[in-house]
């Protein structure tokens, strides 16, 4: 068999949070001897997230286990992780201490299923979860919803995780695109041409040019998301999605030092 190195673009400092997290959870167990040691699972378990290597390629060709060992192990940590993710009103009184946010919506390709009709989104035309996203005014990723079914509108997934009203209540300005128009609340969208006005405003459109340079910003919270390569098609069943998307925030917020937790 053939074998090669890879590196997982992630700090020292993830790995070690992760191998404590790890550690301490075997400890509150008091788990008997496995066939890893916590930073060998933590480095397991970054290298499906980030990399998305497969749990055959890693038991086989990196970590000498089985594949449901590497399985269970890559399973026990991201349910670790998960539950240490804001819910929605956390989120939310933390995104009260920014000038403003930038919400949208992402699509994680999932396979086919039988049951195929809830998950196609019609605008991606592909199968999928709906996640919402919160950027800051930087781009950097501030929180992801629980992932819903790739059919769901991108405002009715909003207000379906409660991010609306939690976003409303703390008074926090957010910038959205057309697809949240009648959101209300506190979210700005940009003015959208219909048959009672076919035309905009010059100064309409310069707030709408104003809105987009705004919200393009938030693309860079998609593009965060995305990079762990393991979102590129999830494999699993959909219900682990909201799991997988929670755990890669907690570790995102790690590498980036803003992990209050």
């Amino acid at each position: 068999m053939l074998s090669y190195r890879a590196s997982i673009p992630l700090s020292n400092h993830t790995l070690i949070r992760l191998a404590e997290l790890i550690r301490t959870r075997r400890v509150e167990r008091r788990s008997r001897w496995r066939k890893l040691d916590p930073a060998r699972q933590a480095l397991l378990v970054l290298a499906h997230l980030r990399n998305g290597d497969t749990y055959a390629r890693l038991a086989i060709a990196g970590f000498a286990i089985g594949t449901t060992t590497a399985w269970r192990y890559i399973r026990e940590a991201v349910d670790l992780l998960a539950v240490l993710a804001d819910d929605v009103h956390a989120a939310a009184e933390r995104a009260s201490r920014l000038a403003y946010t930038i919400l949208d919506g992402t699509l994680i390709p999932i396979d086919r299923l039988a049951d195929e009709r809830p998950y196609y989104s019609g605008k991606h035309k592909q199968h999928g979860m709906n996640v919402q996203l919160l950027a800051d005014p930087v781009g950097r990723l501030v929180w992801a919803s629980p992932a819903l079914p790739g059919a769901t509108h991108d405002v009715s997934a909003a207000r379906a995780v409660g991010l609306i009203d939690a976003l409303t209540s703390a008074g926090v300005k957010t910038f959205a695109d057309k697809g949240y128009q009648g959101a209300g609340g506190t979210i700005r969208t940009p003015f959208k041409r219909h048959r009672h006005r076919p035309w905009l405003s010059p100064g309409q459109r310069d707030v709408n040019r104003a809105h987009a340079r705004i919200r393009a910003i938030g693309e860079r919270a998609v593009a965060t998301l995305k990079s762990w390569k393991v979102l590129t098609r999830l494999r699993c069943c959909p219900h682990r999605a909201t799991a997988l998307v929670q755990a890669i925030l907690v570790l995102q917020l790690v590498e980036e030092g803003r992990y209050s937790g």
